[in-house]
């Protein structure tokens, strides 16, 4: 754009696309890819890169100790995300490789292969269509520094590293117990993992090198090359522990490899807070208001600022306020649209509380063109919200706002003066809760990507489980 036209007034529908379709990633990508490789026709090359539509497949290793489970939790991983599992094991005896035969014939007598062979057997495999078109999970690749700085310069970008971790003295007693089923690859163990069908039991077989001895070995091994592995992927790691049942672990890293990592693209927040009377709406938008700069917008306070205004919407509104009756929603909608078309709202973004109340108010905010990016359920339970609420006091004499627990008034003279909201009372409390509740099933089906939020714990305890709700990209089922 020419810098001297500015300010530039960029349609809302830019951003809104740009987000939805994920153009910024898309270009960064692609970027990357070219920087890479270094393709002598770039736009060819590009053009290929959209033709295969692999941005979002799997592409993770899986590191840890002798015994930590890596290979179980890999396994599972390829089941659930349809994914190629990669392990040293079967680059080497891949039988429709010529390379990979010349590998089985090394490794046979050397028990090893050079790190430049592995590399190759690696290329090889990767450029396989089942890898592009579906993704890869690498079981215990790369082993050594060496490794991964050869990874790194073949081009090949993991987007998750999860590594396991647990007591070497674990370790050594489960390593103990492991057995292997030569069928099919799977492991068992003999205390934690026994399988109930007699003739799988049968041909379990006891995998070479699992002594107490020969295991200490190779786990100082690990923890000496591990040190230096780490350092190759310091914003895509996680370290998760193994010392659990194994489908803890297993949801631990499902859940981290179904994340994406936060995205430098442009984005304008516009975030809805839904939630009962009394879960904290309010105290987080203003959290939220502060810290980003964004527009406050409060449905309720929105209508008392009209209806002072004296204008001709304000007029009509002041019936329905002085009468405590529900504004109808096309005068509503009118007014929230006004407000949202402003321009702070539309460079800085805002975050919106007490509408839509309902499916109806919803479908209105849609058609419009307000939808937000962001939508945050508080759930509170029905005792706490009422603890919030029933407790809460005014002091007549100086407006001060108390609660009787949480925060008490200073003097016997100052609480014997102070006075209850009449909307604060047990029964219209159950009222509006039980009014949202009825609705609440809908507006969550209406809105994609639906953040739940415990709005019973600190505030600000709640105010960082939002921020990283805003911050972070929405969470994305990779499908299968």
């Amino acid at each position: 754009m020419d810098a001297t036209t500015a300010p530039h007034h960029i349609p809302v529908e830019m951003p809104k696309y740009g987000e939805h379709h994920h153009i910024f990633e898309l270009m960064q990508i692609m970027l990357q890819e070219l920087l890479i490789h270094q393709p002598e026709e770039p736009i060819q090359f590009m053009l290929n890169h959209l033709q295969r539509d692999n941005d979002s497949v799997p592409r993770i290793l899986i590191l840890g100790p002798p015994a930590s489970g890596k290979t179980t939790i890999a396994m599972w991983l390829c089941k659930h995300l349809n994914a190629s599992l990669i392990t040293k094991q079967n680059l080497i005896w891949n039988e429709f490789s010529a390379l990979a035969a010349r590998a089985a014939v090394i490794y046979k007598v050397e028990q090893a292969i050079a790190d430049s062979l592995l590399m190759k057997l690696l290329e090889e495999r990767l450029a396989k269509e089942e890898c592009v078109s579906k993704g890869w999970i690498m079981d215990g690749i790369p082993e050594t520094r060496e490794q991964a700085l050869m990874i790194q310069t073949s081009g090949i970008s993991p987007r998750h590293v999860i590594v396991l971790s647990a007591p070497d003295t674990v370790l050594i007693e489960r390593n103990l117990g492991k057995r292997i089923d030569p069928y099919n690859g799977e492991v068992y163990h003999t205390t934690f993992d026994w399988p109930s069908d007699p003739e799988v039991q049968k041909r379990l077989k006891a995998p070479f090198g699992i002594s107490e001895e020969e295991t200490a070995k190779r786990l100082i091994e690990y923890h000496r090359n591990i040190t230096r592995i780490l350092p190759s992927y310091p914003k895509i790691l996680k370290v998760i522990s193994s010392d659990q049942p194994c489908v803890d672990v297993f949801y631990q890293a499902l859940t981290y490899v179904q994340s994406q990592h936060r995205s430098n693209a442009p984005f304008t927040p516009k975030i809805l807070l839904c939630g009962p009377t009394g879960s904290g709406k309010s105290l987080q938008a203003a959290l939220l208001a502060q810290k980003y700069g964004i527009v406050n917008v409060c449905c309720g306070q929105l209508l008392k600022e009209v209806v002072a205004s004296h204008t001709n919407v304000g007029e009509h509104i002041r019936p329905f306020l002085e009468k405590k009756m529900r504004v109808p929603d096309q005068i509503l909608i009118r007014v929230l649209v006004n407000r949202l078309s402003k321009q702070d709202c539309t460079c800085y973004g805002w975050v919106l509380h007490g509408f839509p109340l309902d499916l109806d108010q919803a479908t209105l905010l849609d058609t419009e063109g307000f939808m937000p990016n962001r939508v945050f359920f508080l759930n509170v339970p029905y005792d706490s919200v009422i603890e919030r609420l029933t407790l809460r006091r005014t002091d007549p004499a100086t407006g001060e706002r108390y609660h009787l627990m949480y925060k008490p008034p200073p003097t016997m003279e100052v609480q014997e003066r102070l006075i209850q909201h009449p909307d604060d009372t047990e029964e219209k409390v159950k009222l509006k809760m039980d009014s949202f509740y009825k609705d609440s099933s809908l507006l969550e089906d209406f809105f994609e990507n639906v953040i739940y939020v415990n709005g019973d714990q600190d505030p600000y305890t709640v105010f960082e489980y939002i921020e990283s709700g805003i911050i972070m990209p929405l969470p994305t089922k990779i499908p299968l």
